[in-house]
């Protein structure tokens, strides 16, 4: 419901038609939007809502000459499928693929606060979400302490039923989704990292596609689990030594949605965000997001912004209009003789 009202808001407010696609595993919510609009009036036709999967209605829509426009949030792959439907077309296309944010603790942070914010960077909305900072670069001085006291907040994290009182993490969205972020933590485990805490389905839930808070450390830049999007509650972790080194480990990614970094010194916070090659950057946090500012990435995350000026820029088009007000003639060319 979120994503599509940062379409569809700024999309009406630029007095645009839209044809919303929902993903076919989260649906309702965007249905039901449908239904108030049509409960406060919104004429017919102006918000069409279509359901269906991603081959049968997505793709069809992408390369459909009447659309004249694509804003599409999502993985990599499909991304890369509506720019190719859409440069036939030479169609305009706003894209938001997801990512493989940092966040970056330095050693003069306070340890619990700051544990506290890089698993709520992970592990909110149960690790689905493109902006999570789910590869964590922490300062070596510290790195024993902060690493034993993440895995005890993670241990204490309470993962239920999301309708139970005092959730904080509930199942992510799929049976597919389940056994992919399994593999993940398998593949991870077989290239020599080692799982702290977590990848495993909890023992007091014996169904639903619950899967435990996991850290992960012992980790290279060249494995799997540093490099791809796992799209659920999977925390890597590497050290580092230096600001630079930390700014080189940050970007280590094809991605560049966003990232963190956590330090006392806000001088070094600033020289830090400035370097880290992504669209959004949070000091001292990780992931609030405010309707007013603008969101998007860069590299492989995609381009076009949402939210703010920005996210209303990207349904407009510029024109240019021009009128001739003078009484006299142009005189560019000479009048031909009078007869």
């Amino acid at each position: 419901l979120l994503m599509a009202t940062w379409k569809v808001a700024p999309v009406l407010a630029a007095g645009c038609t839209a044809v919303l696609k929902p993903s076919e595993l989260a649906s309702v919510t965007c249905l039901e939007l449908g239904d108030i609009c049509k409960e406060v009036g919104l004429p017919t036709g102006v918000l069409n809502i279509v359901t269906g999967l991603g081959p049968d209605a997505g793709a069809p829509l992408a390369a459909h000459p009447d659309v004249d426009k694509v804003s599409f949030t999502g993985s990599s792959a499909t991304g890369q499928k509506i720019m190719t439907a859409a440069a036939t077309m030479v169609k305009p296309v706003s894209l938001e693929l997801g990512g493989k944010s940092p966040i970056v603790v330095f050693d003069d942070v306070d340890i619990d606060k700051a544990v506290e914010w890089t698993l709520f960077g992970c592990f909110w909305t149960n690790g689905q979400i493109c902006s999570a900072t789910s590869r964590l670069l922490i300062h070596t001085k510290i790195a024993k302490e902060f690493i034993e006291r993440m895995v005890a907040w993670a241990k204490n994290i309470k993962v239920s039923d999301p309708l139970e009182e005092g959730c904080r993490l509930g199942p992510v969205v799929s049976e597919g989704q389940y056994e992919k972020i399994k593999k993940f933590v398998a593949n991870a485990k077989s290239e020599g990292a080692t799982i702290l805490t977590g990848g495993v389905r909890p023992k007091h839930l014996e169904k639903g596609y619950y899967i435990e808070p996991t850290i992960i450390t012992d980790v290279s830049t060249s494995m799997e689990i540093w490099r791809e999007k796992v799209f659920g509650p999977v925390l890597c972790v590497k050290e580092f030594s230096t600001e630079d080194e930390a700014i080189e480990l940050a970007n280590d990614t094809h991605y560049g949605l966003a990232g963190a970094v956590l330090s006392a010194d806000r001088e070094r916070c600033q020289r830090v965000a400035e370097e880290i090659d992504a669209g959004a950057i949070w000091v001292n946090c990780s992931q609030p997001c405010f309707c007013q500012a603008p969101w998007g990435g860069n590299k492989r995350s995609g381009f076009g912004r949402e939210l703010g000026e920005g996210g209303l820029d990207i349904y407009l088009n510029v024109k240019q209009i021009t009128e001739y007000t003078s009484d006299e003639p142009w005189g560019w060319y000479k009048p031909p003789s009078k007869i």
